[in-house]
């Protein structure tokens, strides 16, 4: 059981919206051309009337219980809506990075069999590209975010959203739906081949709408995210929001310059924060009132050890380190708790454990594989859509297989070192590429960082070449030289970069991680291997 007394989110927010109907639960807010702000607000009943005038509009178009549809765009409340009229006719929506184009957008919306797809106007002309490619597509929904926006003429019927939904009538019946039927689907990253769709139940996204109530949070709290929606972390954000009536702030887009501007205005007292995403908001200068603000904790998942206490010393704050997975598993490292730098203990119901090559317990500070279990036994079940093989092969032998290396030490306190096969390994040692991010980001010129290895043609087996990719705040003042110079001073030898890749841009996905794959093509077609 998922421990909610709703069965579905639909069926959460029709409750609110009739015990605390005006309570304004979701601002999104985006910075618009002249750099000031632009917000929406939804309360519980007009999420609730909005969503079911959708769901009306979606039923007309032949959605009804276990279909799909796409929702491809930022941070709106239309993403939200769309989520909950899905809920109230049974089907299942698709969230996809508004960023994503050709082959891999058309393999997106064509291997989840999507019907249609409810868009900003900003993505349209990617998922118009698509449409030869993907034949089952029926229908398209667009949201404008341009004043001057116009339908373009389609081979589809193509509508815009605000003209389809009309907010008065009787609400719909909500679908009975059982505990397991998908709810969405998240892709994977797709590093390797194509994606995974994971598919995310309703009893698992119930159980997140009771964060708020686990983490003691009160009625004058306020949650903030910059993550976007196609992601499991801000999603997890939205169903603690929605579920214990506190409020909820959202960026359409994540903002490393006006991340604190925000926070002030809206009196956000927590948000997430991703390891991809700390060093870009500690390179941001330093400025005299960065600890004056309302913020008491962040979630964060990948926060430097070395980078820690001089984190909460210039913002203020408390750190609560977590780790966890779109497919489960979780630790957790309350404030003050656990040692610094470690990842936590497992969080309530999970049972963790460091297993070497052949499943069997590592002995303290041994690395291993990160591994989970059901701490009442019972079985852990990862399903990915169509494809079996991979989700027998995530759970194996009872343990689900993170694929991260890590560590446990002497008290039971976990730590993560990296992905399996994506260290990097230097004259015989590991680098810690974090570390030199965190360092690198300390230097004025710099405005964004990634460090990464590289396997070439002159590395011995095993080992790689160490690039940093570096976005200049000025490419005419960067100084390769001055560069140098400072890593010569601040980092051991081993930890120098080799390569030093300029970019205009750091390729990253939706939760602003940084993309490996594209930052080495970008370096071959720069000539640099």
């Amino acid at each position: 059981m998922n421990g909610s007394a709703y069965p579905t989110l639909a069926a959460l927010v029709a409750d609110k919206a009739q015990t605390c109907p005006d309570l304004p639960i979701l601002t999104f807010v985006t910075i618009n051309k002249e750099g000031g702000f632009d917000e929406e607000l939804r309360t519980y009943q007009q999420l609730n009337q909005n969503a079911h005038a959708l769901a009306r509009n979606l039923s007309d178009r032949g959605i009804g219980h276990h279909d799909n549809f796409a929702v491809m765009m930022n941070n709106h409340p239309q993403f939200v809506e769309a989520m909950v009229a899905s809920g109230v006719l049974g089907s299942a929506f698709i969230p996809i990075d508004p960023r994503t184009m050709g082959a891999k957008l058309s393999y997106m919306l064509s291997f989840t069999d999507c019907k249609g797809v409810i868009c900003a106007d900003y993505c349209l002309e990617l998922v118009l590209a698509a449409l030869p490619d993907c034949p089952q597509l029926e229908w398209l929904i667009v949201i404008p975010s341009d004043t001057y926006f116009r339908l373009p003429e389609t081979t589809i019927p193509i509508s815009i959203y605000e003209e389809i939904i009309t907010p008065t009538g009787e609400l719909l019946p909500i679908a009975d739906q059982s505990a397991d039927q998908a709810m969405f689907m998240l892709f994977t990253s797709g590093t390797t081949g194509n994606p995974k769709a994971v598919i995310f139940p309703h009893q698992k996204y119930m159980a997140l709408t009771l964060i708020a109530k686990m983490r003691n949070m009160q009625a004058d709290d306020k949650y903030y995210s910059g993550l976007s929606l196609t992601h499991v972390n801000a999603q997890s954000t939205l169903a603690a929001a929605l579920g214990g009536e506190i409020p909820a702030v959202f960026s359409r887009k994540f903002t490393k310059s006006r991340l604190w501007e925000i926070i002030r205005r809206y009196q956000c007292t927590t948000f997430n924060l991703l390891g991809g995403m700390i060093p870009e908001i500690y390179a941001v200068p330093a400025k005299p009132d960065d600890a004056d603000n309302p913020v008491r904790v962040i979630q964060s998942s990948g926060m430097p050890a070395h980078l820690w206490e001089k984190f909460e010393q210039r913002f203020g704050v408390k750190l609560s380190e977590g780790y966890g997975s779109t497919e489960g598993g979780g630790l957790s490292n309350p404030p003050g708790v656990g040692p610094v730098g470690s990842i936590g203990k497992p969080s309530p119901g999970w049972v963790a454990e460091i297993l070497d090559q052949e499943g069997n317990p590592c002995p303290p500070n041994v690395e291993g594989e990160i591994c989970f279990q059901r701490e009442d036994g019972s079985p852990i079940v990862v399903q990915y859509y169509k494809n079996p093989e991979a989700s027998s092969d995530k759970v194996r032998e009872g343990w689900l297989h993170m694929g991260d290396l890590g560590h446990k030490d002497e008290n039971g306190w976990f730590f993560f070192h990296h992905r399996v096969g994506g260290g990097v390994r230097r004259n015989g040692d590991f680098v810690n590429t974090t570390l030199v991010e965190t360092v690198l980001a300390e230097l004025d010129m710099i405005d964004d960082v990634f460090v990464y290895g590289v396997a070439t043609e002159k590395n011995v087996s095993g080992e790689k070449t160490l690039v940093a990719a570096i976005v200049p705040k000025d490419k005419k003042a960067f100084s390769e030289e001055v560069l140098r110079q400072f890593c010569s001073e601040n980092l051991e030898r081993n930890d120098v970069p080799e390569l030093i890749q300029l970019l205009d841009e750091i390729p990253k996905t939706i939760s602003e991680k940084p993309i490996e794959a594209a930052c080495i093509a970008l370096l071959k077609e720069q000539g640099y291997i």
